[in-house]
């Protein structure tokens, strides 16, 4: 039962000083994500400066509703890699090999109905967010190109799951950058150069996705580690594939529901036109470079706390819970300062319109404040997920960030008479659900016992 392996093979979690760990585990993760997020902006640059302001509307918008379907195969994702971390952590070497294998399948399972699931009601739901008639057809265009990729998506992400929870997110980072540049050069070569529109936005997004994907699975299956793969021994395991679901599940559920709650402030801010739509976009495209980071802090503290809970390291679980909160803090802190002060000269580089650069400003000043409340919710969600209990930070996020939000956007912000009075909306959910996440992960029995079995 015992996993052989070198330190430079895996980042073993339940030794050495919980700084460390996590500091080398997140650095790729956070190199990943920024490069993910430099060719999703160099998308959306290349889009609004050689297409338009609606055609960069379009791609933004469409974004909600990428999001949404993606909630399902994050939650499948997360499942996977809290229970991959935990068998890793235990040492257990046959039910590790049994759930890498069967996430592989669950990957190919859900590419698909999500695929299906985007070609059939992105119009509908396109038509739903009271898209503008001047950025529908776009969106239309760049949601069905998009969504015939999904397939490569699905395989690249769960695959991304498993190297992460075995310490390997060196090899996540690899295959994103390859798939950053090859999206970049084509989108380059298609929107710019061959003047393909929001289609060479998409197919460039689906090349670049499939290249990730291909290395990705290549990797798996030459590696002889216990987490390798072997096309012969990929079948449905239901008892596996029930708990990677069971634990996923609230995960899912609370990222659809947070998404959709995105879908109707993505409406609220529709319905003031199209140059305040690309305002927003802009924005929401260097968000990212604020909020991927925090993500990857909070799957830093699902592995460590998933490992250390497998090996039965209640100690390192509270020092790595605090660490890893300390580090995701100052770094958002830091990162919400930096939008503040440059505010005019970043949404500047996506358009230059008046109206659309006011809406993006007034964005940075609704949400940036809130970095480093967002970033107590997710290092602390992490946490407690890494023990295998998902419900209480689904409960408490499904609350604040989507119920939270539905009835702010219903009965408050029509009040303000202006677009700021939609933006504030993520101010005062993610304000609460901190409040929220901190009295829980003070008070709660979470880590009286881990799901482990």
């Amino acid at each position: 039962m015992d996993i052989r392996r070198s330190k430079t093979q895996s980042n073993i979690m339940t030794e050495g000083s919980p700084f460390r760990a996590l500091l080398l585990y997140s650095l790729p993760l956070i190199a990943g994500n920024f490069m993910q997020q430099l060719y999703n902006t160099v998308d959306s640059l290349i889009v609004g400066r050689y297409v338009g302001d609606a055609a960069l509307a379009a791609v933004g918008g469409s974004g909600q509703i990428i999001n949404f379907l993606l909630s399902f195969m994050w939650g499948a994702s997360a499942g996977a890699g809290i229970v991959i971390a935990q068998y890793f952590g235990a040492k257990d070497r046959k039910r590790l090999e049994r759930a890498c294998h069967t996430t592989v399948l669950l990957a190919v399972v859900a590419g698909l109905l999500i695929m299906a699931l985007g070609l059939i009601f992105s119009k509908s739901a396109l038509i739903w967010m009271q898209t503008p008639p001047d950025m529908l057809e776009e969106a239309m265009i760049y949601l069905q190109v998009f969504f015939i990729g999904m397939v490569f998506n699905a395989v690249y992400n769960m695959i991304a799951g498993i190297l992460n929870a075995v310490g390997r997110s060196e090899l996540s980072l690899l295959f994103l950058v390859i798939s950053s540049v090859t999206n970049i050069t084509l989108d380059i070569a298609l929107v710019a150069g061959l003047r393909m529109g929001v289609m060479g936005a998409a197919v460039a997004t689906d090349v670049s996705q499939a290249v990730s994907a291909v290395l990705a699975v290549g990797f798996l299956m030459r590696t002889k580690e216990s987490y390798g793969i072997s096309l012969r021994k990929i079948r449905w395991d239901p008892v596996m594939a029930k708990r990677i679901l069971r634990i996923g599940f609230p995960t899912a559920i609370q990222q659809a529901v947070i998404c959709f709650s995105n879908v109707l402030i993505q409406s609220g801010v529709n319905a003031y036109g199209t140059l305040a739509a690309s305002g927003f976009t802009a924005y929401i495209k260097v968000d990212g470079f604020n909020i991927l980071p925090v993500m990857s802090f909070s799957l830093a503290a699902t592995t460590y706390v998933g490992q250390n809970a497998g090996a039965g390291r209640w100690d390192r679980v509270k020092r790595g819970t605090v660490t890893v909160l300390l580090m995701s803090v100052v770094y958002t802190v830091i990162m919400g300062a930096v939008m503040i002060i440059f505010r005019y000269p970043i949404i500047s580089f996506f358009t230059s319109n008046a109206t659309a650069l006011r809406s993006g400003v007034l964005c940075v000043w609704a949400l940036a404040p809130c970095y480093a409340f967002l970033a107590v919710i997710h290092s602390l969600a992490g946490a407690v997920r890494g023990t295998g209990h998902t419900v209480p930070p689904m409960v408490i996020i499904l609350i604040n960030l989507c119920g939270l939000r539905i009835l702010w956007i219903r009965f408050i912000a029509p009040l303000f008479h202006s677009i700021m009075g939609v933006y504030l909306t993520y101010s005062v959910s993610i304000f609460m659900c901190a409040l929220m996440m901190v009295l829980y992960t003070w008070k709660g029995k979470w880590k009286d016992r881990t799901a482990v079995k």
